[in-house]
């Protein structure tokens, strides 16, 4: 799929707050239609599993996901995967070409308790999700939170690695679903922006304001974070049970101004420097829209905050 770059700013231009609606009614659509989907595969298993790249939008997804289960009397649980990480241990944990530790590998999580505690839920029977500290890459002894499942109760493990084999061989009962940000922007039938772009703007948008990485830290890992995604993440997702794209025509408009003064700041000798270069120019070929325009409940807020859902 791909977007008009003149399409998009006319509409910025002559109704922001019509085109904003339009997009966001778009992606609910999509949200619908996987919940119902996964009420399809109820009797199969209550466990669904959510993949996609970094940036994709996938908690809030989730959230929304569960929204709508509930509004068919579904009650729905969340569980971050992340929560799986194992206490990083320099001498065992994976590493990059580079030597570096490879926080994108599968290898990562703990996929024997992953797997453990899939097999409990369906069984009826209560688990403990572990919990994980990021800021002491360790894992804590207190839980955080138990979840036994009813009968007519459905859990969404969100993670990067949900659709791996080491998890859907085991439990291929399971609904899986991959979401990502598929779309490039065209001008003349031109790509002028990549669909990467569109989550790796959001991520460095979402790390500046929220979790207190500068530009040059989040750009840095950018070619780490896609070499993940080639190895450990895009193989998989043909596995999906159903797939859709969570990028939204306006959104480039709503994190100009930001992203703007954020690439400008490009340092120099970063692994891919030409790309994320290139990104600076092809911000500017957008307009912008007011974060005033943007609903409470979009998908956007979860990279510019000030939305419904906590994170």
């Amino acid at each position: 799929m791909a977007y008009q770059l003149t399409d998009i700013n006319y509409k910025t231009v002559t109704d922001p707050k019509a085109f904003v609606q339009e997009c966001d009614a778009a992606y609910h659509a999509k949200v619908d239609q996987a919940a119902l989907k996964i009420l399809e595969n109820r009797a199969q298993s209550p466990i669904v599993l959510l993949s996609g790249p970094s940036g994709s939008g996938k908690t809030t997804t989730a959230m929304k996901i569960a929204e709508a289960l509930e509004k068919h009397g579904v009650r729905t649980h969340y569980v971050a995967m992340d929560d799986y990480f194992q206490t990083v241990d320099p001498a065992t944990c994976p590493r990059t070409p580079e030597g570096d530790i490879d926080y994108e590998s599968p290898l990562c999580l703990d996929m024997e308790l992953l797997n453990r505690h899939f097999t409990e839920l369906s069984q009826g029977k209560r688990i403990y999700v572990p919990k994980y500290e990021f800021s002491r890459k360790m894992r804590i002894q207190e839980p955080s939170k138990s979840i036994k499942l009813k009968s007519d109760e459905i859990v969404i493990f969100e993670g990067i690695h949900a659709l791996n084999d080491m998890i859907t061989l085991q439990h291929p009962e399971a609904f899986k679903l991959y979401i990502s940000a598929r779309s490039d922007v065209l001008f003349q039938g031109r790509v002028v922006f990549k669909r990467t772009w569109f989550r790796l703007v959001r991520r460095t948008v979402r790390d500046y304001l929220f979790r207190g990485s500068d530009p040059a830290e989040t750009m840095g890992m950018w070619a780490n974070v896609r070499r993940g995604e080639k190895l450990y993440i895009s193989p998989f997702k043909d596995k999906a049970n159903y797939q859709f794209d969570t990028s939204l025509p306006y959104e480039l408009a709503v994190y100009n101004h930001t992203a703007t003064q954020l690439f400008r700041s490009v340092p120099e000798g970063v692994e891919r420097f030409d790309e994320l270069r290139a990104v600076l120019p092809a911000l500017q070929l957008f307009g912008d829209i007011a974060d005033e325009d943007v609903s409470p409940d979009s998908l956007v807020r979860e990279f510019i905050g000030g939305g419904i859902y906590e994170y």
